[in-house]
């Protein structure tokens, strides 16, 4: 078909799609010209979801959208909610508060949001995608932490990451400014002001966490470009690292036990 046979409004409705996106999606990870609504205050249009133990049925609703258009993940299950494609040189906002429900357990409420996910849904353990995380866990938002997985033979992922790190009193490695560079195939990269003293018990909080205290919205917003991730928490700059991989990849949010809601999940264009 040449283009003198595309009728106009093939070539319109084919503006009005792509425009937010700068990349063929056969290409692999797209790259985003405006801002997109991941999540949209109506419905999970654009959004697949996986369970552990029903895989992309979600029979007891663990992901739904409230009256008033929030995203409630009811932490019934483990699992995610994820874009329907991947993304790369991207800035992702979440902005969440915790619900009232938990795993009934007395350590801290968990979640978290998953970047750069690649391979099958499941993939990792049968439950998440190999893929960097960022921790949402009470204490611990802004941590990183490398999600190992394998594609549907069996075949390794590599995940790893670089990142400037000091080691605390506790012997955890924190990202620091100047520090001693250390590659991480596995494990976690704490956020920078992590308290050595924290206990990790439920709604509690550590002497210099940036988060918003339960009940009210948190804002983290992640930003992935070229093989480099940073994140923010309620505009505190608390995690860096660089030499990702994957460098794109899917988006998900965590299903982990415990309530949460979601009133913002967007991705932002890289601003030069």
């Amino acid at each position: 078909m040449n283009a003198r046979s595309i009728p106009w409004a093939v070539i319109l409705a084919g503006l009005s799609t792509g425009g937010l996106l700068g990349d063929d999606p056969q290409a692999g990870p797209e790259r985003p010209r405006g801002v997109i609504r991941l999540f949209n205050g109506k419905d999970l249009t654009g959004l697949t979801t996986w369970l552990r133990e029903t895989h992309h049925d979600d029979p007891r609703q663990v992901f739904r959208v409230t009256d008033d258009g929030l995203l409630r993940i009811t932490g019934d299950g483990f699992g995610y909610v994820a874009t329907d494609r991947p993304y790369r040189d991207y800035r992702v906002v979440v902005e969440y508060r915790w619900g009232e429900k938990t795993d009934g357990g007395k350590y801290v409420r968990n979640s978290g949001l998953l970047l750069n996910a690649v391979g099958p849904d499941g993939g990792a353990e049968g439950t998440w995608m190999a893929s960097v995380e960022c921790q949402l866990a009470q204490g611990c938002v802004g941590d990183l932490i490398v999600i190992r997985g394998n594609e549907a033979d069996g075949a390794a992922i590599p995940v790893r990451l670089t990142a400037d790190v000091a080691l605390g009193p506790d012997k955890r490695p924190r990202w620091k400014e100047g520090g001693t560079p250390r590659t991480f195939t596995g494990g976690q990269l704490w956020w920078s002001r992590h308290d050595p003293d924290y206990k990790e018990l439920l709604d509690t909080r550590g002497k210099d966490d940036v988060e918003s205290p339960k009940g009210e919205w948190t804002r983290v917003e992640c930003t992935s470009e070229g093989g480099r991730i940073s994140v923010r928490v309620n505009g505190h700059l608390v995690n860096e690292c660089r030499d990702v991989t994957p460098s794109g990849g899917k988006i998900l949010l965590q299903s982990e036990g415990f309530e949460l809601f979601v009133r913002k999940f967007e991705l932002h264009p890289i601003s030069k």
